[in-house]
């Protein structure tokens, strides 16, 4: 428990400290608050526990509250075992409910106690049933603690009990013992009979982590001794070996070979003990490894031997003391998977007694990798100046080109901190001009990079890199893919593009695509490099290919605020706020559709037209309504934009934001139109209005809104009402709201073909509309100006739930005839929508039904028929439909199952012959036959069903869906 100062704490807790048993008494008798918190919530109980003083009795018997708990959510308890407080916790403990409360760690006081030591107070604590088995939060339990901390009565005390779990990380005891060095506690636990192979979740056991430990030497031993497998590896493949090669164990690596440690046990990567020693650079160990026959040619990660990790990670000793290493076993030219030599390693390391060594054994320094490059690439790529000396002196070419075409001067041009490298490869002929396979040369780098020093290195050549890299007298278009500037513009490196600003005749070259420094510098965001182009005479004017959009185009439209403002405030002409792009959009549009306010604020502040509309004629507003930014919209509406402008299809930005669902802007837009024009019908060229919409997508919210503005406007306009729309594609929510707010007298309104709501609802999948609709009382047989009802319409659609519901439930009329005299089983078969037939059946007694004809003759065994209804053609006939009853075509049910008339008339001629068709009337076969030969003519055509209605489903006029069409693909 830390105080940090006495004088911060109440007189009661300065008594305590003082161990001024008399003060404290006192101050108890003057009623001092004995539950008083300090800053960090400890009461004097806290404080006389970790003390262990004779104050606790005192505060107990004056009502001190026992399970106070600090910020660290520790108990009084907590503090007194953590401090072997023995008579605070005897005091204590009586008191408390539960010995087992946690304190933010998981921590009980048991495992306070455990962890420093204290055998009595764990004793105590584990005879008045605490937890001997708890957790902290990383799974530790008091055994673990007394473990790490070698406190071996406790150790013993607990193992007694028969608790030995692993913790959160599958660690026991022993192996926490192990990593610690706590030889004492280990022995006890082997004594015990812990696992001396027992994994954790890392497949470590207890002699992995006595290799690799501080002190772990003895436990190491003791392991050994008891049986502990030396080559047991973990999930990573790592022996024993390899982890007192981590760290470079000699002793413990000589136990372990003595006892049969695998000396070339690889793990994983393939890596050997050997090679973990390289890399860290343990001499000692390298020779004893290898004293034990450790094989110096054994290849690892990637491919490489110890030498190669050696080398890299810059350990020349390890090469200098062991010289045998380079030479035994292997050619030391021989490349690693990747095709890189141990002088590729040693270069890229930067250790240049490694390199020199390497090049006094024969190492070749022409030898390339895969990819091409030398061992020169990689010095200058790792800016390591003295190996770069040192391997141009021994006549390393400073032009040699790799795979990609890069020089060594193209990767020494790339780095940021090492100019030396550089400015060495200059003075010994490197040359600037050079191109890799992609057109850069290492000015493009340099730019890319930012590295203002190597630009400015370059010197005198960079004038002609640079006239190579663009062609400044023709269309100023870059001859490269991307030019040096675009490079440092679109990376932001502003320095580095000052040095090429003041290079250059002129800034505006552009890219393959048309773009310039200045808008790849504005689309990022990099305002320094916009001011600096800008301040160097950069055109803002100029436009990419594709969209035709200037550098304040792609400010506003990537909300760079900061470069918009420079852009604005520098334009040389007053038209540039408003150019528009190849699809009309101006900056105040694309800020607006990104929801930029900021940029909006800033663009509608400079004088761009809030009006002004893209070739669909569509606003600034209209978008702002599609993304639902209500700044935006109040932005523009402060600035007198109009709510009312319509697009090319009569859309309002009301109609977009009542079709898009945002309420809250479609109430500003109300408010906005009321303002300007109250007798505006808010009609597009459909006649739709906002509600329209709303209720299109089901959008109660936006619809609320336009109800509390004008109750009536559910009425107007197009007579496919809301209603209608919010029925036919199952919005019910939004239907009832309406309902509730017009009456329902509204539910049997008609449109222009005669519908009402419930053959809209007939149509949709969801029943739940079509039933609101039959108990607000809609009338299930009104036909429509076709004559055909809601059942109907079902059918047709194939909505089978429906046209249960209208059987079941509504008991609609089975014998309504549309105005061709279909039924509608007649329209459920012609689309072939068997399951509504069926249930329709289900509902039929009457005969006629069954054998009803449409107006081109046609029975629903016909069509059935016609369509592959196997069921319904079987529950058909047993019903009595009548087999031989003809259509227009003087075709049978049986000969409407032909694909097409031709098939029809050759199938009834084929069993004509076969068998003729039996007649009551002798004359009825002569009129057939004549009836058919007529109809077999080449001129014949089959004419489709009446009308071709029954192959067009019910819907009303759809129109494009709001303007999402252009708004959302900007």
């Amino acid at each position: 428990m830390g105080i940090l100062s006495i004088t911060e704490q109440t007189p009661l807790v300065q008594a305590i400290f003082s161990r001024n048993v008399e003060e404290v008494k006192f101050l108890l008798h003057k009623n001092d608050d004995v539950n008083a918190l300090d800053q960090e919530r400890r009461t004097p109980l806290h404080a006389a526990a970790c003390l262990g003083d004779r104050a606790v009795g005192l505060l107990l018997r004056q009502g001190a509250e026992v399970s106070a708990r600090d910020r660290l959510w520790q108990t009084p308890l907590h503090v007194a075992a953590a401090n072997r407080a023995m008579r605070c916790a005897e005091a204590l403990v009586p008191l408390l409910s539960s010995l087992n409360v946690a304190d933010r760690n998981g921590r009980t006081a048991l495992h306070h106690a455990a962890y420093s030591g204290h055998t009595e107070i764990v004793k105590v604590l584990v005879s008045h049933n605490a937890d001997v088995a708890c957790r902290d939060k990383r799974g530790y339990t008091p055994l673990h603690v007394a473990a790490i901390n070698g406190h071996i009565d406790v150790v013993k005390y607990l193992l007694r009990l028969g608790i030995d779990e692993p913790n959160a990380f599958g660690n026991t005891s022993l192996h926490m013992a192990c990593y610690n060095g706590q030889e004492a506690v280990a022995n006890e636990l082997v004594n015990r009979g812990a696992n001396v192979n027992q994994p954790n979740l890392r497949g470590c056991t207890p002699l992995h982590l006595a290799a690799v430990s501080t002190n772990g030497a003895l436990c190491l031993e003791l392991l050994v001794n008891n049986g502990a497998d030396v080559n047991m590896q973990s999930k990573e493949g790592k022996s024993p070996l390899h982890m007192a090669a981590i760290h470079g164990r000699f002793t413990r690596s000589q136990i372990l070979i003595q006892n049969g440690g695998e000396i070339d046990c690889v793990d994983k990567y393939g890596n050997t003990p050997l090679h973990i020693a390289a890399k860290h650079g343990h001499e000692l160990l390298i020779s004893t490894l290898m004293t034990n026959g450790a094989d110096t040619a054994r290849q690892g990660i990637h491919g490489m031997f110890p030498l190669h990790l050696a080398v890299l990670y810059g350990f020349s000793d390890c090469c200098r003391n062991n010289e045998h290493v380079l030479s035994a076993g292997f050619d030391i030219n021989t490349p690693d998977s990747l095709g890189r030599t141990c002088l590729h390693a040693a270069a890229s390391g930067g250790n240049v007694e490694c390199l020199n060594l390497l090049l006094s054994s024969g190492a070749d320094l022409t030898k390339k990798d895969k990819l091409g490059r030398a061992p020169l690439h990689y010095a200058a790529a790792n800016g390591t100046f003295q190996c770069t000396v040192a391997l141009v002196s021994a006549g390393a070419a400073v032009n040699e080109l790799d795979l990609k075409g890069c020089s060594p001067l193209h990767y020494a041009a790339a780095s940021q901190t090492f100019r030396r490298c550089l400015e060495y490869l200059l003075d010994n002929g490197a040359e600037p001009g050079l191109r890799n396979n992609k057109g850069f040369s290492p000015v493009h780098y340099a730019a890319a990079y930012g590295s203002k020093q190597n630009l400015e290195l370059v010197g005198g050549s960079v004038l002609d890199v640079l006239k190579m890299s663009f062609n400044c007298l023709g269309d100023v278009e870059s001859s490269f893919p991307v030019s040096p500037l675009h490079l440092a513009a679109c990376n932001g490196h502003c320095e580095a593009l000052r040095v090429l600003s003041e290079t250059l005749v002129s800034l505006d070259v552009r890219d393959g695509g048309g773009r310039t420094a200045l808008f790849m510098a504005a689309q990022k965001g990099h305002a320094s490099c916009v001011e600096v182009l800008l301040s160097h005479g950069a055109s803002s004017f100029l436009k990419e290919r594709r969209r035709k959009w200037t550098p304040l185009h792609v400010a506003a439209a990537s909300g760079q605020t900061d470069c918009l403002y420079m852009l604005m405030s520098r334009a040389e002409k007053a038209d540039l706020i408003d150019l528009a792009d190849v699809q009309g959009h101006t900056a105040l549009m694309l800020a607006t559709l990104g929801s930029h306010v900021d940029c909006v604020h800033m663009l509608l502040e400079r004088g761009s037209k809030p009006d002004t509309g893209d070739k669909w004629s569509r606003t600034a507003l209209h978008r702002a309504a599609v993304v639902g930014s209500e700044d935006c919209v109040s932005a523009l509406l402060e600035h007198e934009a109009s709510g009312l402008c319509r697009d090319v299809r009569g859309k309002s930005p009301l109609h977009l934001a009542a079709s898009c669902g945002h309420g809250e802007v479609l109430r500003l837009l109300l408010q906005a139109a009321a303002q300007s024009d109250p007798l505006d019908s808010l009609l597009d060229y459909s006649g739709y209005t906002p509600a329209h919409w709303a209720a299109y997508h089901g959008h109660k919210d936006c619809l609320e809104v336009i109800l509390e503005h004008k109750p009536l406007s559910i009425q107007e306009g197009n007579s496919f009402t809301p209603l209608h729309c919010a029925l036919m594609n199952g919005h019910d929510a939004a239907a009832e709201l309406m309902v509730e707010t017009m009456g329902s007298e509204i539910i049997n309104l008609r449109d222009a073909k005669g519908r009402t709501p419930l053959h809209a609802a007939a149509h949709s999948e969801k029943v739940s509309g079509l039933q609101l609709a039959l108990v607000w009382g809609s009338e299930v047989n009104s036909v429509d100006y076709s004559g055909r009802s809601a059942l109907m319409v079902a059918a047709e659609a194939g909505q089978t739930t429906a046209v249960e519901i209208l059987l079941q439930q509504a008991k609609a009329d089975l014998s309504l005839l549309d105005m061709n005299n279909n039924t509608a089983l007649h329209l459920a078969c012609s689309r072939g929508h068997e399951m509504c037939a069926l249930l329709i059946l289900s509902e039929i007694d009457d005969l006629s039904l069954i054998n009803a004809t449409n107006n081109a003759l046609q029975m629903p065994l016909h069509i059935a028929a016609r369509n592959g209804l196997a069921t319904v053609v079987e529950v058909l006939l047993s019903r009595g439909a009548t087999v031989l009853a003809v259509d227009e075509e003087g075709h049978t049910p049986a000969l409407a199952c032909a694909p097409n008339k031709d098939v029809a008339d050759c199938l009834a001629l084929i069993l004509s012959t076969m068998k003729p068709f039996p007649s009551k009337d002798p004359t009825a076969g002569a009129t057939y036959s004549l009836n058919l030969l007529k109809h077999c003519g080449i001129i014949a055509t089959r004419h489709p069903l009446p009308n071709g209605s029954l192959r067009h489903s019910y819907s009303k006029e759809r129109h494009a869906t709001v303007g999402l069409d252009s708004c959302l693909t900007d």
